[in-house]
This record gives structure tokens, sequence and C-alpha cells, in this order.
């Protein structure tokens, strides 16, 4: 399996690179980005194009053809941010790369990773949610082989995942002893970095029986390569 990644330098994309480098079954993974990651894995393909989230035509088709699976863990903060320049970062620059990926690898299985409390109706009073379901719904409409979204709520980062956010990074930090207890109690709403990217992996592998997964389901997709566990 070929995986197409985005956001790999953040908390939950290098989650998902890490699951995707521990893969059996994933012969290599291209990790666009503005930036090196400190990794060397004879798998890892990096693909440094610095002003694509500006300019998507720095991205090559060669970044883009031939792949099995994308996964699209980009994400930005709101705060701070007008409705128009959160939406050019995340409904215009998520919409570019999947409508040049879907021309060039339309066998594809394209996975985005939104979150809990996106507005399918885009009509709410929220600014982040509506942009974001404007996305959902758009990616949706793609003629991927498969389009899957996962609206996690609590995620745990683990294997020294870390946000980029100032403010999130504290958090995690502080709640760290409560975020373990629980996800162990309650492994169905706090998840961990691991089971999204055993997910994605796994929605790439054999599709979800929804397009839109919550917690709950994001939890029970991951349990299916026997792999997850509560000490996890």
């Amino acid at each position: 399996m070929k995986v197409l990644l985005f956001g790999a330098s953040g908390m939950v994309g290098s989650g998902v690179l890490r699951e995707c480098l521990l893969a059996p079954d994933v012969e290599r993974v291209v990790s666009v980005g503005r930036s090196a990651l400190p990794l060397n894995n004879p798998r890892l393909v990096q693909s440094i194009r610095p002003n694509f989230a500006t300019n998507t035509s720095a991205i090559t088709d060669d970044d883009l053809r031939d792949m099995d699976a994308c996964f699209f863990c980009l994400g930005v903060s709101v705060a701070g941010l007008s409705e128009e320049e959160y939406a050019a970062l995340t409904f215009s620059l998520t919409m570019a790369v999947a409508e040049r990926l879907v021309s060039l690898s339309p066998q594809a299985t394209f996975v985005y990773v939104s979150g809990a409390g996106a507005d399918s109706s885009e009509r709410g009073s929220s600014m982040w949610a509506r942009v974001r379901g404007k996305t959902e719904n758009a990616l949706l409409r793609l003629p991927f082989k498969r389009v899957h979204v996962l609206r996690p709520a609590v995620i745990q980062p683990l294997n020294n995942a870390v946000s980029k956010t100032d403010s999130y990074r504290a958090f995690y930090k502080i709640l760290r002893p409560l975020l373990t207890v629980g996800r162990k109690l309650f492994p169905s709403q706090v998840l961990s970095t691991e089971v999204i990217g055993q997910t994605m992996l796994q929605i790439a592998r054999h599709g979800a029986p929804v397009s839109v997964l919550k917690s709950a389901e994001i939890y029970e997709v991951s349990l299916k390569d026997g792999k997850n566990s509560l000490l996890r």
C-alpha cells in the first residue's frame, strides 16, 4: 500500500506516520510538508514543499500519482483567524489537494481528520464548525474509491507526538495522567494517536461502515487489526 500523508509534523499526523511505518503492508509513505522531518526510514519519502499551503501547484503530480490512500491530518487553530483566513487554510487548501489527487489517484481512499462538533448543515453559529462541515461535505462528493471523515474529540498523544500549538501542549502536559486514566476507563471516548493511525489504516484496507466516524466508531474500527488494547 502506498500512502500519501499531509500533516506529519503535527500531533495527529506524527502518530499516523508512526503507525504507517510499523504496518507491514505499507510499502511507501509520501509525506508532503513545509520542512524536513527528523526521521529516516527507507519506506518514507519526504516531499518538502515550503509554500504548498499558499501555492498548491508546488505539489507535483509525482507526489500524488498512484496512491492507495491519502491521510489528511493538516489542521490549524481557529484562534485569531477570520472566517476567510480559516476557510483558506481549511477548506480551500484541502479541496485543492483532494481535487488534484482524485484526478491522478481515483482508486485511493481519502481519510480526513476533522473534529467533534463539525457542522454538516454549514449553517450553525460556530464559524470553525461551519467551515469544517463544508469541507467534509465537499470531500464526500469527490469520486475517490472511498472517502471517510474522522471526528475525534479527546485525543491523547503517545510515543512523543506533540501538538504544534503552545496552549494545546500545555493542556496535554498538565492533563496527561487524567487522559491516561480516561483512556483506560473510556477507551471509545478518549482516543490516542495510535488509535487514530490504526483506524486510518483499517479504513484504507477495508473501508468503514459509515462515512463520518465519531469517537466510538473510530475506536471500533481500530480494534479490527487486533493490535489495540486498553493499555495503549
